[in-house]
């Protein structure tokens, strides 16, 4: 399982992990995609082709813009 937490939503979610399992597709599993939300992957910034594993936490930080 992989643990996923969005900051500032309240959102705490557990992933099934699979084979292949990426960064985008966590993202897209909470409601984010990869130009709306950045991800820390067991507190390290990842990129959205990065692997995810078995037993990972990540954290969700929504992209914030105006004017």
């Amino acid at each position: 399982m992989i643990k996923v937490k969005v900051l500032g939503r309240s959102i705490e979610r557990e992933i099934e992990w699979r084979k292949g399992l990426t960064v985008a597709d966590i993202l897209r599993e909470v409601g984010f995609n990869t130009e709306s939300a950045i991800a820390r992957v067991n507190g390290r910034v990842a990129l959205e082709d990065d692997r995810v594993n078995d037993g990972d936490y990540v954290d969700v930080i929504p992209v914030v813009s105006g004017g």
